[in-house]
């Protein structure tokens, strides 16, 4: 991945019409680029900053069928994100770690419940199957958690998801991308796009490491930038309404001490 000889070489092409330009290189970005360059069409990718700098630096770094998203009874959304949590772990084992759970259960009903949604859980995981949920009683629930509020504590239930590096990842879909002829770029900031009337042609942007300028010419130009989606589609149309607003999360490290114990 030699910055300065794939430029030498997007410099040698430049007139050349790209069947997809990508504008941000988050995961939703590089994604793009891997899918659209391992279908054959000639892909440039352009990021402002590092790759997966932004929102996809800052997962909770789980990879997970979504068990909220079974209690609110969307079953086609948890068995997608499932197969792709067992294809992730068979594509990168490198990067994919099994993780186990355990949830206490302070009422006889939510240990029933959590119980049976979760061997649905693991029904709909399919082969891609990453262990077999369970029931456990109130004393293997405390030697799980020996800091646990133990005061009507029934027992527990112990399911298994996945853990990731989100920006290793991002790292490994970016080289595949170029391995399968995309070209990937970094630190290149699009600051405008060209246009044949109503149709965008293209895009206008600058390597921030040089400060030269660049045109490219592309038959479809696609906005994966993200929070940052309506200042592109400004440059398209000066009047556009913003569309996005973001909305911040937040993650609490705790200190091992905590919760001792082998579980997640």
């Amino acid at each position: 991945m030699n910055r300065a000889e794939r430029i030498h070489k997007l410099e040698k092409n430049f007139n050349k019409v790209w069947d997809v330009i990508i504008i941000g290189g988050g995961a939703t970005g590089l994604g793009v680029a891997l899918d659209s360059a391992s279908r054959g069409l000639s892909t440039l990718l352009l990021e402002q900053s590092d790759f997966s700098k932004g929102t996809s630096s800052r997962s909770t770094k789980l990879v997970h069928g979504g068990v909220r998203y079974l209690a609110q009874g969307n079953i086609d959304l948890v068995r997608e994100a499932l197969r792709e949590r067992g294809l992730l772990e068979k594509n990168a084992p490198h990067l994919v770690q099994n993780e186990v759970f355990v949830i206490p259960n302070y009422t006889r009903f939510n240990k029933l419940f959590y119980t049976v949604g979760l061997k649905m859980y693991d029904v709909l995981s399919g082969k891609l199957s990453l262990g077999k949920s369970k029931g456990i009683s109130k004393k293997e629930t405390i030697s799980r958690i020996p800091t646990i509020n133990q005061k009507g504590l029934k027992g527990g239930v112990v399911y298994h998801d996945g853990q990731f590096d989100d920006s290793r990842l991002a790292i490994n879909i970016a080289q595949t991308a170029i391995e399968q002829s995309a070209d990937v770029f970094n630190y290149f900031e699009v600051n405008g796009l060209l246009k044949n009337g109503e149709e965008v042609t293209g895009v206008k942007a600058v390597d921030k490491e040089s400060g030269k300028e660049y045109t490219f010419k592309g038959k479809a130009v696609i906005n994966a930038t993200g929070v940052f989606v309506d200042e592109i589609m400004e440059m398209d149309q000066p009047d556009h309404k913003k569309t996005i607003r973001p909305s911040q999360g937040v993650h609490l490290v705790l200190d091992k001490e905590f919760m001792p114990g082998k579980d997640a």
